[in-house]
């Protein structure tokens, strides 16, 4: 049966700007946020956008990267027919033959793509920073009737010299190509990032293939050769983030800016575009600056603004500012909104615990009573728990139980 599109994820660079942290290590698997691997971002985003069958072409320092891949079962890439490969360079008969650019990586690479027979290729890096719909880019390939797309970002005009631009009229069609101009004529960046028809993208990358003085690469050969031939080519204009983490200093900033989801554009906690990790579940617990953690355990996944003292708080549990959380067990991706005082008392899961609502108190002498509410309860705003109340139900704002 044939795929739609099946992706092909470049992640066989060197990463040499990254020094230290890629002696020993291939670039798409530098860990990154605190529980996922740079590579982690491309495969989530296929799995987000539908694409089961994703092609991975690895070079250098590929071990770690293949350990960690695995069978692909982390982002449901386990699959009969599809599913994730790693891509070594091909083996011939006169032994490896070592890709030459990102072009001869896909062009040595045919054979898997044709086995599933695709309409169009999306080409992916293995070493950015993204979240991104690919389907709403298949759409835009599509309506069109492209042969050829390329994912375009506007950058400062200041800053365009330093990218490879793609110059385009009204409609978004591709009328030239400029790789890190002194004189921009365009404030589009490439993202690296293209939808190919898979006979245009076979019969050039067999035309490239077959030239000596190619360096066989997208960006000096493939593009060039789409434009002189007149050839259906369009700019994509991605709104959302995207960082290209290939320096030292890009990848601390992409990792400064996930502590800043709504000023960077990058929630790791978006339940409707989850990332994946072969460590599973929910991203780190975040801490807020002026939060307070005493004594505490901690899980993935919560978000804690307000005080937690000496309590133990499960996955994805949310602590707003003000909230107060001392000697209590609150499980997972429950709700605590600012001003809540929420004490000595054990809380169920998805509780949503409201503003300025008290739940439990810190137990007098003689007294050893704790506050339960169960699984999925509503607590209103400026309601009150009882400290030896048993509540099931919801319980309306500025309403009591004892």
């Amino acid at each position: 049966m044939a795929k739609e599109m099946i992706a092909m994820i470049l992640a066989g660079g060197q990463g040499s700007r990254l020094y230290a942290l890629t002696q020993k290590l291939a670039k798409p698997a530098v860990p990154f946020g605190g529980k996922y691997r740079i590579i982690d971002f491309p495969l989530s985003n296929c799995v987000n956008s539908g694409i089961d069958t994703v092609g991975i072409l690895t070079q250098y320092q590929p071990l770690v990267l293949n350990e960690y891949i695995g069978n692909g079962q982390p982002w449901d890439l386990d699959r009969l027919y599809g599913g994730v490969h790693v891509l070594p360079p091909y083996q011939q008969a006169s032994g490896s033959d070592w890709y030459k650019g990102t072009a001869n990586a896909i062009y040595q690479n045919m054979s898997f793509i044709n086995r599933y027979d695709p309409q169009y290729v999306i080409i992916l890096s293995g070493d950015q920073i993204c979240k991104q719909d690919y389907n709403d880019f298949l759409n835009f390939h599509k309506e069109k009737g492209a042969e050829f797309s390329v994912a375009v970002m506007e950058v400062p005009w200041e800053d365009a010299s330093r990218f490879g631009l793609m110059v385009a009229d009204e409609d978004d069609r591709i009328t030239e190509f400029q790789e890190k101009p002194k004189e921009p004529k365009s404030n589009l960046a490439s993202m690296g990032i293209y939808i190919f028809n898979r006979d245009i993208l076979e019969q050039y990358l067999q035309e490239d293939e077959a030239d000596p003085g190619s360096s066989n690469d997208f960006g000096n050969n493939i593009i060039p050769n789409l434009l002189r031939d007149h050839r259906k080519m369009y700019a994509y204009h991605f709104k959302g983030y995207w960082k290209d983490v290939g320096t030292i200093s890009s990848l601390w900033e992409a990792n400064m800016e996930i502590m800043d989801p709504e000023t960077s554009g990058i929630n790791l906690f978006d339940e409707s575009w989850k990332i994946y990790s072969r460590n599973s579940g929910l991203p780190g617990h975040k801490i807020g600056r002026d939060a307070v953690v005493e004594n505490s355990m901690i899980t993935d996944g919560c978000r804690i603004e307000g005080s937690v003292k000496h309590s133990i708080l499960f996955a994805g549990v949310q602590v707003e500012a003000g909230a107060q959380v001392e000697d209590a067990v609150i499980m997972g991706n429950t709700v605590i909104r600012s001003g809540a005082s929420v004490k000595h008392c054990i809380v169920g899961e998805n509780v949503y615990i409201g503003k300025n609502a008290l739940v439990g108190e810190m137990p007098s002498e003689g007294q050893n009573g704790v506050a339960t509410v169960g699984p999925g309860v509503r607590v209103g705003d400026r309601a009150l728990i009882g400290p030896k109340a048993m509540v099931n139900t919801h319980v309306k704002d500025g309403d009591s139980q004892w």
